[in-house]
This record gives C-alpha cells, structure tokens and sequence, in this order.
C-alpha cells in the first residue's frame, strides 16, 4: 500500500489522525505503519458504540454430557477409536499461545514461565510432554501441532522452542502462525496509537485461531496430510490431555461437529462458562448470564442440569469448521485499559478502562456447529490453568495439581 492509498482508505474510516507523525518517521517505519494500515479493520471500530450489548442471546437448554462413568464404561471401545484415528495421520492439535505472561511478573510468552522448583519446568515443556503421552499411545504416531502466536510473542517463542530442541517433538511435525490482529479504540472508534509509527492492536478472540490459519495458508497442509480433526487448546492449563484417544474416539463415535472437553463445576455461582443448548444449537452460556432458575435446574439424576464448564479444549471437524469460515462471527466488545500516546506523543498507561479491544470467540464458532458432544474430563487431573501468581488459577495452585498428578517440579 502507498501513502495515497492509506489516506484514502484512513479517510474513508475517519482514523486520519494515524498518518499524524508520518513526515518524522524512518523509512522503515514508513513502511511498516503502510503495511499495518493495509491489513487493519476499521470497520470493528463502530461496533464500540453499544460496547457489545447489542446482541441478544436465544433461548437457553440443558445440554447433557458424557459422563466418566459412561467414558469408563467405554474405555476400551473409545480407546481404539480415537488410536485408529491418530495413526491413520486424520487428527491435529492446534496450541493457542499468543499470550504473554505479564499477569505471572513476566516479560516473555506466557508458555515460556518456569513452574519448575528444584529444576526448569516450563509451560510450553508440559504441554509438549502431555502431547507425548498421546503419541505414545499411538504406538508413537507424531500428529502435526500448529503453534498460534501472536505479534508481540512469536519472534521468542519460536526462539525459545528452537532453543529447547521443541522438549523432544520433532520439529519438522511443528507450523507455527500468527495470530491476526484487531485495532483498538477510543469510545467513540477512534484508534489508539500506541507509537508514532504503530497502531494499537490486540489479538481477535479464541475464535480468531481458524481464520488466522486459512490466512496463514495452512489449509494446504490440512488437505495434503488428510486432516479431519483438530484438537484446540490453550497455553496455560498445564494438566491438559491433548487429542487423546478417548476424547477422539468418543468425538468420532458421536458423530457430531465438535467435542468439548468439560469439568463438573465446583459450585452453582463458579466463574465458568457452561455447555448447553442455544435455541437447539450448541452454545456456551457464560456464568453471568446463569439465571437462579437455571442454577437450581436438575436433570432426571437430581444432578445440576448446568453442570459442566468448558476449558477450552476442543476437537473440531475441520471441514466443518471451513463451511462456517464463509459467515461473519459476532464481535464482541471489550472494555480494556489500552495504552496509547497523547496529543504531545507521551505514551500515557491508564489505570482504568478507556476504550474498546474487538474479539470474536470460541461460544460463537460453536454455535455455527449443527452439534457437539461435552466430553467430561476429571478436574484434578486435567485442569491446573495458570491464570495467576497467587491464590485461585494461579502457579502456586497448578503446582500442587502437578504434583497429585506425579509430576516432578
């Protein structure tokens, strides 16, 4: 894009004042903010005006799950499902790390933080070893991992990883890509800047990941290899089975769109979202929107009917998933504190919200999905997220869920 070009299309969004130091930059950085101008939406900028309250949810209904007792039941029958699938080269994993670990007092990518405490342990290290564990049980079938990063972190995780030798996975089974990019913006959809040269951005969601791959290209990969399903999964649960053959094979014998990966809650009011029905579709009702008469709803076992939280661990159907990357996901608005430079060029950090960062989320590409299966999975041992340095989610909390599970910290 030239510069005629990027007025043009600044002009068209009202966001002119981006070109403001343009005349001091290097050439480089002329080059740089073209090209950044080049791949930006503006057109998210409007959705700030209703801060993301416009969209009204459907009608909500119990979605029941897969319970460990039934998957136990079915252990070896799912086992050998999920096995066949794995060795045939039809399974993936896709890990979400664009992340970074500032919550944990960390400069670096969030799956670079040491757990360890007589040795180095690191986020990515266990991860990398739970995928193991899969391969292992594919009589040691590699499946290709895709590694999701983003702008401020994939220069040093792909460092870091090359470094660490990938903990032992072999590196040519390994694509890494980037995560795409949204503006964020003042209330009125004015776009920060969070340099003279650099708009303010953040990531697009959880649900940015598939979109971000067709962009990447990756679908060649997809299609060459005979790739059916990809398993999903974020950076920072540390306990986390990764595509295992249980999951696969009941996703697979369910014949639905999508598994997920739940965990009964540990109280009506916990701070998960819920699987369940959306106006007969597969949704995800987040826990404010959990009315009193939906936490005291029983199923035909007088257990609670909204009973199982989501961990962000998914198996998709991929050619599922390409048919819905034709629509529009919502966007949905978030008010966030977003550094930026003032009138004079001073980078200003604010200590409370004052604009918007634009996502589309995981909840929404699976109620895209004609149908998908909650998969329960016990807590204790596979759910350690590291969300904090201290107290609940925290480091100190997922090292003691390593440690129950046998892990050497």
């Amino acid at each position: 894009m030239n510069l005629e070009d990027a007025k043009k299309k600044l002009e068209q969004y009202g966001q002119m004042h981006v070109l403001k130091y343009y005349d001091e930059l290097t050439d480089s950085e002329k080059k740089e903010l073209l090209a950044q101008i080049e791949d930006t939406d503006f057109a998210v900028t409007e959705n700030c005006k209703n801060l993301g309250k416009g969209g009204e949810r459907g009608k909500f209904a119990p979605l029941a799950a897969m319970q460990v007792d039934e998957i136990d039941r079915r252990r070896d029958e799912l086992f050998s499902i999920g096995k066949k699938a794995l060795k045939e080269g039809r399974v993936a994993a896709c890990l979400l790390a664009g992340g970074m670990g500032t919550r944990l007092g960390s400069d670096d990518p969030k799956g670079m933080y040491n757990i360890g405490l007589t040795k180095p342990v690191y986020i990515f290290q266990r991860l990398i070893e739970n995928l193991m564990d899969t391969v292992k049980s594919a009589d040691n079938t590699y499946i290709r991992l895709f590694i999701m990063t983003s702008e401020k972190n994939n220069d040093a995780t792909i460092a870091f990883l090359k470094e660490k030798n990938f903990f032992g996975y072999p590196g040519d089974k390994v694509t890494f890509f980037k995560q795409d990019m949204a503006p964020a913006s003042d209330y009125e959809g004015r776009v920060y800047m969070e340099s003279k040269s650099r708009i303010s951005t953040s990531p697009n969601g959880n649900a940015g990941w598939y979109a971000s791959m067709l962009r990447a290209g990756l679908r060649d990969i997809i299609l060459k290899e005979g790739i059916e399903w990809i398993d999903i999964f974020a950076v920072d649960n540390v306990l986390q089975r990764i595509a295992d053959p249980c999951f696969v094979g009941a996703t697979l014998s369910a014949g639905v769109s999508c598994g997920a990966k739940v965990v009964r809650k540990n109280a009506p009011d916990e701070k998960v979202g819920v699987m369940c029905l959306e106006d007969g579709k597969p949704s995800i009702v987040e826990y404010y929107e959990l009315s009193q008469q939906m936490m005291d709803a029983r199923d035909e076992n007088g257990d609670p009917a909204y009973n199982y939280g989501v961990i962000l661990n998914y198996l998709f159907n991929e050619k599922a998933l390409f048919e819905i990357s034709q629509k529009t996901l919502p966007l949905h608005v978030v008010e966030k504190k977003i550094p930026y430079i003032d009138e004079n060029a001073n980078l200003i950090k604010p200590d409370k919200p004052n604009g918007c960062k634009f996502e589309q989320l995981v909840l929404d590409m699976i109620h895209e999905l004609p149908s998908c299966l909650p998969y329960e999975v016990v807590r204790e041992h596979e759910f350690a997220p590291i969300k904090n340095r201290e107290g609940v989610d925290s480091v100190e909390s997922a090292r003691d869920l390593c440690r129950l599970n046998g892990i050497e910290l």
